[in-house]
């Protein structure tokens, strides 16, 4: 009994050094066996960090000033345009009527600007995960007040990334069908191609077949190719004098055949609901549609997670400390511990090889009471780093673990390398091959964060984008690029500096958005809970034939 209450005493004192002064946090770290990470800010560190954190701030300014952009979408004219006179609401007060709450995911808030052809604020729709009645559901909701929700090849690219999603994390997808079609000047870059336009329709058919729902709510336009996804849909709901599908409208009509016709008579809710049955509901208004929507997602039978009724433990340090430890540039890294310790449930670590290839920091930590394996950069990825990051990524597949992968990889330089720098570069590859494979043919869900940098063939070992990770996010003072940049060409260190932004970046969706530091634990937690959620059948039917 004495020797109960000393171990009992340890782990008290233990909290409070955490700064966990409650008994139901007690009761919550005495289940968890893994030690505390204690990696405090030291004033060795003060003055990296402190240009860290200047650096983050005005990465964060810019990040916001973009976001502020996206969402006022085609401006105030297309907007008041879409409410008044067509009487339609706006895509984010749609996602209000058929989300459980506002707290969402949204994937990749900046597609669109700043790209060749001009800005398309959030590539013309919104896309996320959120539940509808308990159940994680991707989204996919056309903004109307963009280009009339003209499709454009980043429409299209986010599209796809979306329905990538579905798939990977098996989560049933609401399409918000609102556009006029493929903004035909750009034909050649929506329409061909294996992963354009018509992808979109094949990955509906695909999903149908592995089981995965998908429900779609006609709430305004839809035209030519783009008729083929509520049709496609298991279940269709569509709104009356607002709702139309057709492959040419009224104008088309007309010029083929001379003929008068409205929206409403070629293609409404009526002749499309009682006619053709393309569509299995009518709704006479937007907020009865989106309500049928949510019904329907209540008969889908998912399986979903028991609600934990314990809070998770906090770190023991405060989140806004990862402003700091965010890396201006990878010569001002920190150890990348710190940023672990402000992560994880309770700052707990249980690090795996610790004394072994240490530029590469791995081990297992919950998060939102998730168990997790983590692949965290700490300095260049050696010969034996790599052959740890193997190892412990095969035993995670093992385990079955999702896999959480912190990035900051090292700049390669452009200049050529001399004989023995290659001698140990060739050393490598062997190794950091084993590790790409290992990602690469792992079967469990990953996430990837970027806390710095993102260069050259290292990012692959870690799970870049061309190693399909389920998430893939970048902080705002990411950088993303091939090679470093030098003194010594100043036009290409220009430009690298401009196209290896995370503006640049997310601009063309090579990643599922910017985030900031300090909300990254909560936007990992939300990650784990879609990912945990799974169909409660197992049998894979035939695709369903619609009428």
């Amino acid at each position: 009994m004495f020797r109960h209450l000393c171990r009992t005493t340890a782990r008290w004192q233990v909290c409070l050094m955490c700064g966990l002064s409650s008994p139901s946090r007690w009761h919550s770290s005495r289940r968890s066996v893994f030690p505390v990470l204690r990696c405090p800010l030291l004033p060795i560190h003060q003055h990296v960090f402190e240009a860290n954190q200047r650096n983050s701030q005005a990465c964060q300014r810019r990040f916001m000033e973009l976001l502020e952009q996206a969402q006022q979408g085609g401006g105030t004219s297309a907007v008041t345009r879409h409410t008044q006179r067509n009487r339609k609401l706006l895509a984010r007060e749609r996602l209000r009527l058929l989300l459980d709450d506002e707290d969402y995911l949204e994937f990749s808030p900046l597609a669109g600007l700043g790209l060749p052809y001009g800005d398309i604020p959030s590539a013309g729709c919104l896309t996320g995960v959120g539940r509808i009645n308990g159940v994680w559901c991707v989204f996919i909701a056309n903004d109307a007040t963009v280009k009339g929700g003209t499709a454009y090849p980043i429409t299209v690219k986010k599209q796809l990334r979306a329905q990538d999603i579905a798939v990977q994390n098996r989560l049933p997808v609401i399409y918000l069908v609102d556009s006029g079609g493929a903004f035909l000047p750009l034909q050649s870059e929506i329409f061909p191609d294996k992963n354009q336009g018509g992808r979109t329709f094949y990955n509906e058919a695909v999903m149908s077949s592995m089981k995965i729902p998908q429900v779609a709510v006609v709430c305004g336009s839809c035209t030519a190719g783009g008729a083929y996804v509520p049709t496609m849909a298991e279940e269709a709901v569509m709104v009356h004098r607002i709702g139309t599908i057709f492959l040419g409208g009224p104008p088309l009509v007309k010029a083929a055949t001379g003929e008068e016709v409205t929206p409403e008579e070629l293609g409404g809710a009526r002749l499309h609901s009682q006619v053709s049955g393309c569509v299995d509901h009518f709704a006479a208004e937007e907020h009865e549609a989106f309500e049928v929507a949510r019904n329907i997602v209540s008969t889908l039978n998912f399986r979903l997670s028991a609600d934990v009724s314990e809070e998770a433990e906090s770190p023991c340090f405060h989140p806004d400390e990862l402003l700091g430890l965010a890396p201006r540039s990878y010569q001002n890294t920190l150890d990348v511990k710190m940023v672990i310790s402000r992560l994880t449930d309770g700052s707990r670590f249980q690090e795996f090889k610790c004394r072994y290839g240490t530029t590469l920091v791995t081990g297992f930590a919950k998060i939102h009471q998730h168990l997790v394996g983590v692949v965290a950069s700490n300095g260049q990825l050696t010969y034996e780093a790599a052959l740890k990051g193997t190892h412990f990524i095969q035993l995670c597949d093992q385990r079955d673990l999702p896999l959480l992968f912190l990035q900051n990889t090292c700049p390669t330089p452009r200049h050529t390398l001399n004989t023995q720098q290659a001698e140990v570069n060739s050393n490598c590859l062997k190794a950091q091959g084993a590790m790409m494979s290992a990602v690469a043919c792992s079967s469990v869900p990953k996430i990837t964060v970027v806390i710095g940098g993102c260069h050259g063939a290292d990012s692959f070992a870690m799970c870049g984008r061309a190693f399909d990770p389920n998430f893939l996010f970048l902080w705002p003072n990411a950088r993303v690029s091939l090679v470093a940049s030098t003194d010594e060409d100043m036009d290409v260190n220009r430009r690298l500096q401009e196209e290896s932004s995370a503006f640049f970046s997310s601009g063309r969706l090579w990643d599922d958005g910017v985030i900031r530091p300090q909300d990254t634990r909560q936007v990992i937690g939300r990650c784990l809970d879609i990912m945990q959620q799974q169909t409660s059948a197992q049998k894979l039917p035939s695709p369903l034939l619609r009428i």
